[in-house]
């Protein structure tokens, strides 16, 4: 157990939970690095070919009234399928980390309050994240960020898609054959001939 009470959590790729209440008064700094196992449940979870490296660091800061802000950066470098041509292509992820995390009972306490003072109908603002059974998971917060910035469409360096060449030649269009038809006299065209 570190300082802060870390609890793992085996359901979640990566996962260090810290206690709350085990928190320094001055701030806990911590650094996370994925084991090739956590590397290989992350990059499955975020659908990518490997996570080759993943470290994420935290300053958890205890506030009043039992808030805990949490701030850091995850970087990683992932390997994807270039969307053009398939090859493997590796990218770097460098995510910076702002979370603010509240007690469950007081985040809903503060919803009603704002909705007593502005009604029904006011906009809430975002409401910080629970903190469940006393404790943040770090890992799983690591994980979160890892995975928005993941590049949805990575390419390869000096790729670009090619859309397919159209012919300058009328004639070698695919559906000229069809035009000629249509054009050629005498064919018909779904009418009914004269006099039947």
């Amino acid at each position: 157990m570190s300082k802060a009470g870390h609890m793992p959590n085996s359901d979640l790729p990566w996962s260090f939970s810290v206690l709350v209440t085990q928190l320094p008064e001055a701030g806990l700094h911590q650094v996370l690095e994925a084991t090739p196992v956590q590397r290989g449940l992350l990059a499955a979870a975020a659908g990518v070919n490997a996570v080759l490296q993943a470290v994420a660091t935290f300053d958890v800061i205890p506030e009043a009234g039992g808030i805990v802000t949490v701030t850091g950066t995850v970087r990683a470098r992932v390997e994807q399928n270039c969307v053009v041509s398939l090859d493997p292509v590796e990218n770097d992820i460098d995510e910076a980390i702002t979370a603010v995390f509240a007690p469950p009972s007081q985040i809903s306490s503060s919803r009603k309050s704002i909705q007593k003072e502005q009604g029904e109908d006011a906009e809430i603002p975002d409401p910080p994240e629970p903190i469940v059974n006393g404790a943040i998971d770090l890992g799983q917060l690591a994980a979160e960020f890892l995975a928005l910035g993941i590049d949805p469409y990575p390419r390869k360096p000096g790729v670009a898609f090619a859309p397919p060449e159209t012919p300058e030649d009328p004639d070698e269009h695919p559906f000229a054959a069809l035009k000629a038809l249509k054009d050629k006299p005498g064919v018909s065209r779904g009418k009914k001939p004269k006099g039947k």
